[in-house]
This record gives C-alpha cells, sequence and structure tokens, in this order.
C-alpha cells in the first residue's frame, strides 16, 4: 500500500501539551490509596491524581 509522500506527521515537542512533570513527595499510605482507588475504577494513578487536584481547586476555602 502506497502512502502519498506529501502527508507530514506533525509532532509536538514533550512538554508542550499543557501539562508540566514535577517532583511530589508523598505518604506511603496515602499513594497506596491512591494506587488501590485507581485500580479499582480503572484509572491511571496520573488520571487519577489530576482529578483530585482539580477537584481540590476548585472547591477550597481559603479563610
Amino acid at each position: 500500500m502506497n502512502e502519498p509522500k506529501n502527508d507530514v506527521l506533525k509532532l509536538k515537542r514533550r512538554g508542550e501539551d499543557g501539562n508540566k512533570v514535577i517532583t511530589v513527595r508523598i505518604k506511603e499510605d496515602t499513594l497506596s490509596e491512591i494506587d488501590r482507588i485507581a485500580k479499582e475504577i480503572n484509572y491511571s494513578r496520573n488520571e487519577l491524581i489530576n482529578i483530585i487536584l482539580e477537584h481540590g481547586i476548585k472547591t477550597i476555602e481559603i479563610e
């Protein structure tokens, strides 16, 4: 099967998708719970942490 020669595959550089890779310290018990929940609902750890963070940011109240 011949592919057209003018088709260009465009790729973004890593990190240019609006996401940032960071390092965070987290208690082992908390991480275990995150992993347990993620497995139960079939989400990745990363997906679940992002959902939890977004929820926390939207619902936090600073006094």
